[in-house]
């Protein structure tokens, strides 16, 4: 008889594009944290002409991580999709690679889901204890703040922007995801198979190397993004709102 195949706990998936500063030491807070824990790291570079495929591809030689190559930026939210479906772990985990989620968070969203029954985990810096590690620049608040604004309608978890969350990989079966933008993190808030969702405290870290991603066009499709989802939120309160009815009347009728 071969070996019995051992699958990870947890799946960590990093979409990637130019992060060859930041990648080595994430990599390294990862496995320092999760020592005793079956990890795998799935890092989904966008053709960085940085380097950091490469950098992954030699990390990869060392720590458990499976590299995807893809040949153009197809944005994070597809990237992360393609890493949940190349995963193993009974639990997904999905983080930034600026170091601006700290992998010392990984246990705790771990020991929710498995201690308290979470199906959603989500690492927030809007609930008491979650913060971020020195100043912002004003325009990035402004533009947080109003993201997260016009979320609120959509969901009841304060903060709808976090990019730093973990969930059983049941919450995405057969749902079908739009990987319009950045923040997939949302589009499962709404869509997603999940009973129990939970908000972690974190402290956001600023970025300490590269270029921030945020540009006008991300905006952009970020306001696209969310309409999309009221349009699937509204579709799907008129057809609770059929069934029931069709249901009533069945019932009216059986008498």
């Amino acid at each position: 008889m071969g070996e019995k195949k051992t699958y990870p706990l947890i799946s960590i998936i990093i979409p990637t594009l130019n992060e060859v500063e930041n990648i080595e030491p994430l990599i390294c807070r990862i496995n320092k944290s999760l020592q005793k824990i079956p990890y795998e790291i799935i890092i989904v570079d966008d053709n960085s002409p940085d380097g950091t495929g490469v950098k992954a591809d030699e990390l990869a030689k060392e720590y458990p991580i499976t590299v995807i190559h893809r040949k153009s930026r197809l944005g994070l939210a597809s990237g992360v999709l393609k890493g949940f479906e190349d995963s193993s772990g009974k639990i997904l985990c999905c983080m930034d690679a600026d170091l601006s989620h700290p992998p010392e968070t990984i246990p705790k969203l771990i020991d929710a889901i498995e201690k308290e029954n979470i199906d959603l985990v989500i690492a927030s810096r809007l609930v008491p204890g979650g913060g971020v590690v020195g100043s912002w620049p004003q325009h990035r608040k402004l533009t947080s703040y109003v993201a997260t604004f016009i979320a609120k309608p959509l969901t009841s978890v304060n903060d709808t922007m976090s990019g730093y969350f973990a969930l059983t990989s049941e919450v995405i079966q057969n749902v079908t995801f739009a990987p319009r933008g950045y923040k997939i993190g949302l589009e499962i808030l709404v869509k997603g198979n999940y009973r129990k969702v939970k908000e972690v405290p974190f402290l956001f870290d600023n970025r300490k190397n590269g270029v921030s991603k945020l540009n006008v066009k991300i905006q952009i499709e970020y306001l696209i993004q969310i309409a999309g989802l009221f349009r699937y939120r509204f579709i799907r309160l008129i057809q609770n709102q059929i069934r029931l009815r069709l249901r009533a009347l069945t019932w009216t009728n059986s008498k």
